[in-house]
């Protein structure tokens, strides 16, 4: 016997060959079929990488908070800590000063929510089911109000609100959101608006007919049914106003109305700047435990999305089935 291995004979070549040769002629005989897995193949991949995209900052703020000053320095410890620091978020709640400045961001954010609500959907309401003089014109100015930005009016607004004596106080940021205005107040308007252009008429006629008021028809009828709408609009004011520091810090610059978002803003700048006196190297090195570094700075961020990523949990489900209904999806 020969030490060669016996190749594949001529009939096993044709057979291999003809199987090839047929599902080729199968691909070819339904492209729509690979075009179809194609796509899918796609998509999957997309959305991947947006996955990656918005997940990778959210663990490495999370792996980052938990990091020793060792392990933060040291470039072979990436993802997985030696040693779980977790005095950096006590650190982190003592430098944001966490229960002072919370009871303000929440008190802003409520009351601020609370006013969208009730302007932008008699505005978005009325926009969608009444006529009058130039409604297109005056929507067509909504529509510009959320596309220009707030930085391009401030100065005027400002000069308004010093006029007022509203400065350092709260009324800047919370008044307008009951007029309609405020922090995306346009969108709200616009995401009502969408809505109520879908809810059939003949329900609120009906109503009419039994004697319903606009009041009462609104709560009994066109309310029960958009409670979505009023889910979505609730998130995202949460989530916007709870972010927000330029607006009140511009108009509510008082230390003591300082919110979470602002005392986050000024522990990064300390973590940015340098060491140059005596006294602070001096501090470091009889207090290391309160050195504020990118481990402390990631545990005060994480504190301060905290609420809303626990809201954003709780309401989840209501508010993708939200998204789908008010028409902003795409759909």
């Amino acid at each position: 016997m020969s030490g060669k291995t016996a190749g594949p004979s001529t009939g096993d070549r044709i057979q291999w060959s003809s199987r090839t040769g047929l599902a080729l002629f199968d691909w070819l005989k339904h492209p729509r079929k690979i075009n179809e897995k194609i796509a899918v193949l796609a998509i999957y991949i997309l959305l991947f990488d947006l996955a990656f995209v918005f997940l990778f900052p959210f663990l490495y703020m999370l792996v980052t908070s938990f990091k020793s000053s060792t392990d933060l320095y040291d470039f072979t410890v990436n993802w997985v800590p030696r040693t779980l620091r977790v005095a950096n978020f006590t650190l982190a709640f003592k430098q944001l000063h966490y229960f002072e400045f919370f009871k303000n961001s929440a008190f802003v954010t409520a009351v601020a929510t609370i006013g969208h609500l009730l302007s932008c959907s008699f505005v978005g309401y009325g926009f969608a089911r009444y006529q009058f003089p130039f409604k297109k014109t005056l929507f067509m100015i909504v529509i510009i109000a959320f596309i220009v930005p707030i930085q391009t009016i401030i100065v005027p607004t400002y000069m308004v609100f010093a006029n007022l004596k509203w400065l350092n106080t709260y009324l800047p940021v919370l008044v307008p959101t009951f007029f309609g205005l405020g922090l995306k107040g346009a969108l709200f308007i616009f995401i009502f608006r969408q809505f109520y252009l879908g809810i059939p008429k003949e329900l609120e006629n009906a109503a009419k007919i039994d004697g319903c008021g606009f009041l009462r028809t609104y709560w009994l009828i066109v309310f029960p049914i958009a409670r979505s709408v009023f889910l979505v609009a609730v998130v995202l004011s949460i989530v916007w106003h709870w972010n927000d520091f330029y607006e009140p810090g511009i108009y509510a610059s008082h230390p003591s109305l300082s919110m979470l978002p602002a005392k986050l803003s000024s522990m990064a700048e300390i973590v940015k700047t340098p060491i140059t006196t005596a006294a602070q190297i001096k501090k470091r090195l009889e207090h290391p435990e309160e050195i504020v570094n990118n481990a402390v700075l990631m545990a005060a961020t994480l504190l301060v999305i905290l609420p809303v990523l626990i809201s954003f949990a709780f309401l989840q489900r209501k508010f993708m089935q939200g998204i789908e209904r008010t028409g902003i999806s795409g759909e």
